[in-house]
């Protein structure tokens, strides 16, 4: 009598595969680690063999399990290209897209608007964050895709944009002026740091004037005249400005806006996902890649 293997069972021994644990395959696959680890044991227990070596430093493949992966990611690609074809007009299911706070606008929305018009019955679950966060979370499986803004290039990412960082104010406002400087910036901002030091090398006192885990509450100080705050060039909204200081304030590093997208999460949807927002950066792109005028050193 013919034998057949589970295909649930081999989604989950890719998933650990491919992820190097059971923990994150759990938060990929959305079920519990004891369904993870029961699937692969009554997968060991029909065809006899031990297919992961665990030890205290997670789990790796043995010889039987490196023979069974690549006949097991081919049944599984064969099987959701089979559910894609017959049922291209009504995909559904859902992906986790995370977004620092600072660049929901101006691409986001957008992106998400013509992925609706496109896959209806996919549910986007925004959730907006702080990179450090968006980062940790989605090395645990909790995100689909994230985008984050960071000065470094990992091998991981795929960097759709680079932009500096700029002094945001209110519009026609003065506050940028004075001394102490105040500044206004969230907890966890990856642009905190360098803001401080950027001050505090050019020798500006300065003084924390809001200091939030909402960016709401810095945006109405900074809105208000009583504080200046960082952003990255072309995200800043409507109702606040870039400074233009003409070196009296100092000049500050760029930042990368990274993709990083789990790949074992990538279908028909997710690829019409990544490919919207590359297409949104890649207008920022082209424009960082052109000659930027270089500001004056900071003024005595």
């Amino acid at each position: 009598m013919p034998r057949n293997l589970d295909l649930t069972a081999l989604r989950s021994f890719v998933a650990v595969a491919d992820s190097g644990g059971v923990t994150r395959a759990a938060g990929y696959l959305n079920i519990t680690q004891s369904a993870v680890s029961m699937q692969i044991k009554r997968l060991e227990e029909s065809l006899d063999v031990e297919l992961l070596e665990r030890s205290g430093r997670g789990v790796s493949l043995t010889s039987n399990g490196e023979q069974l992966v690549s006949y097991a990611r081919r049944m599984l690609n064969l099987n959701d290209e089979a559910i894609d074809r017959l049922t291209a007009h009504d995909f559904g299911g859902e992906i986790t897209l995370g977004v620092p706070h600072d660049i929901v606008y101006p691409h986001v929305p957008e992106i998400l608007r013509r992925f609706n018009a496109a896959f209806p019955r996919v549910r986007v679950n925004l959730v907006s964050s702080y990179s450090r966060a968006l980062l940790n979370q989605f090395a645990r499986g909790q995100f689909t895709m994230i985008l984050t803004t960071e000065q470094s290039h990992p091998e991981a990412a795929e960097v759709l944009s680079e932009k500096p960082l700029v002094w945001i104010g209110a519009k026609g406002g003065s506050c940028w002026r004075q001394r102490p400087l105040r500044f206004g910036s969230g907890r966890q901002c990856m642009f905190r740091a360098a803001g401080i030091r950027a001050m505090e090398k050019c020798g500006i006192t300065w003084e924390l004037a809001v200091e939030s885990e909402s960016d709401r509450t810095i945006e109405a100080t900074v809105r208000a005249d009583l504080a200046i705050a960082l952003m990255l060039e072309g995200t800043e909204p409507p109702f606040l400005e870039r400074i233009e200081h003409n070196g009296n304030l100092p000049d500050l590093p760029s930042y990368s806006i990274n993709l990083y997208v789990y790949e074992l999460a990538r279908g028909r949807a997710e690829d019409a996902l990544v490919e919207l927002v590359r297409e949104a950066y890649r207008s920022d792109a082209l424009t960082a890649s052109s000659p930027r005028p270089s500001q004056s050193s900071v003024a005595a």
